[in-house]
């Protein structure tokens, strides 16, 4: 008969042993707020860009509220609709993800240098 290995549990951080930290934002309410920004920069109505984009104003605004993860076609679609820049608007998400991270490592930043491969 085989013998019985208790299950390993990884660490899970709890609040009182990590420092005070903000978790990071998710793709989809950065995007969504960097969207809304570059829309209201321009004085444009939410039900014109989604026209525009070929969405509904419902769907637009559940993007802009980090509610719906978009695919790309659709944010090609309302970046084309506002008149933004793809590269302009990912430069944006990143430096905003920047500030709010703070000076501490990127979650899966790889190390410097070469990585080896276990056999």
């Amino acid at each position: 008969m085989a013998d019985i290995l208790p299950f390993q549990q990884k660490h899970i951080p709890t609040p009182d042993r990590e420092p005070d930290r903000e978790p990071e934002p998710l793709w989809r309410e950065v995007l969504g707020r960097s969207l809304r920004a570059a829309r209201e920069e321009r004085g444009s109505r939410l039900v014109d860009i989604a026209e525009r984009a070929g969405i509904s104003p419902q769907y637009l605004s559940e993007i802009e509220r980090g509610r719906k993860e978009p695919s790309s076609e659709m944010i090609a679609a309302v970046t084309g609709a506002l008149g933004v820049d793809l590269v302009d608007l990912l430069a944006d998400i990143a430096s905003g993800v920047r500030r709010r991270r703070g000076a501490g490592p990127a979650v899966g930043r790889r190390p410097a240098g070469p990585v080896l491969m276990a056999a």
